[in-house]
């Protein structure tokens, strides 16, 4: 199955998931228009084929004391197959990186961060992020407002 074998139903149902995970198959049933049973059968199809690859639970940030967020943009020395991997795992170590995207244009990488304050921040790059092989550049910008956070443009 792939995005383009999805009909109208399957998207209507995955817009529900996408606001509500915790949705019950009554509750996604009723606002799609289907009972419970072909609901969970598309759900199921759904899974296996890759399509729906879990359930998150969304978090704020701020009441777990991560006041601050930011966007780094990263630039790297080389382009190599070993490098990249080399910053990738680096990247999975560190807790406060909640993103990460390889991406094309000015930079390499583009991370998405959760510090406590600026203190925190200024912690972090000296002990984690300068300290990763192969860094050459990075922008920092500090998130002032969340304007839009969605899983997919149904």
């Amino acid at each position: 199955m792939q995005k383009n074998n999805l009909d109208d139903m399957d998207r209507r149902i995955l817009q529900v998931l996408s606001r509500d995970a915790r949705a019950s198959l009554q509750e996604i049933g009723k606002q799609v228009g289907l009972s419970s049973s072909p609901c969970w059968q598309r759900i199921k199809r759904m899974e296996e084929a890759g399509i729906i690859q879990g359930y998150q639970a969304r978090i704020d940030m701020a009441g777990l004391g991560y006041g601050e967020g930011l966007i780094v943009m990263v630039t790297l020395d080389q382009h190599g197959d070993e490098v990249l991997d080399r910053f990738e795992r680096a990247l999975a170590e560190i807790p406060e990186v909640i993103e990460a995207y390889l991406v094309s244009g000015e930079y390499d990488y583009f991370l998405r961060l959760a510090v406590r304050d600026t203190r925190d921040y200024e912690r972090l790059l000296r002990e984690k992020l300068y300290k990763i092989p192969g860094l050459r550049h990075s922008v920092s910008s500090f998130v002032l407002r969340q304007l839009k956070a969605a899983s997919v443009p149904l």
